[in-house]
């Protein structure tokens, strides 16, 4: 009886964590999108998010909210400081402009950040990408990868 409320539990437990997670962009299969961003860049330090350009509500995300939630070297001059995926994405959303970026993410350079955002073209999204670790790739190869993967699922 203990054995069969914990199971329900747990499984109400996942059903409220999924609810709260964003699925994929409409007329996307969500598990399509996820099996080509795993492909793309998947590592369990990289995170994408894909929002309306407009309207900023996310409807996408790649990994989970801690993984996506790390401040990290902004690599965009020694004075940047950090920043977050959530704020390149906001970034790109108000002003359209594709970034890609990559530095190092520790001080003895043994691991790097690739960060890679910008319109999705003709779809009204935006995404935003980042990568983290020991064999994190560049910016520029992020988004060339990634767009293959969005192309690959109708995007």
């Amino acid at each position: 009886m203990a054995q069969t409320r914990r199971l329900v539990l747990l499984s109400l437990a996942a059903l409220t964590l999924a609810a709260c997670s964003p699925g994929a962009p409409k007329g996307v299969d969500k598990d399509a999108l996820d099996a080509a961003v795993s492909r793309a860049i998947g590592d369990p330090d990289s995170c994408l998010l894909i929002a309306e350009q407009v309207s900023g509500k996310l409807v996408y995300r790649y990994n989970t909210h801690t993984a996506c939630a790390r401040p990290l070297p902004a690599c965009a001059g020694a004075s940047a400081g950090t920043q977050t995926i959530d704020q390149l994405l906001q970034e790109s959303r108000k002003d359209g402009q594709a970034r890609t970026l990559s530095c190092s993410s520790t001080a003895d350079a043994s691991r790097g950040v690739g960060w890679a955002s910008g319109p999705i073209p003709g779809k009204g999204l935006v995404y935003a990408a980042m990568m983290e670790g020991s064999r994190a790739f560049p910016g520029r190869m992020m988004a060339d990868r990634l767009s293959r993967a969005f192309k690959d699922v109708g995007l």
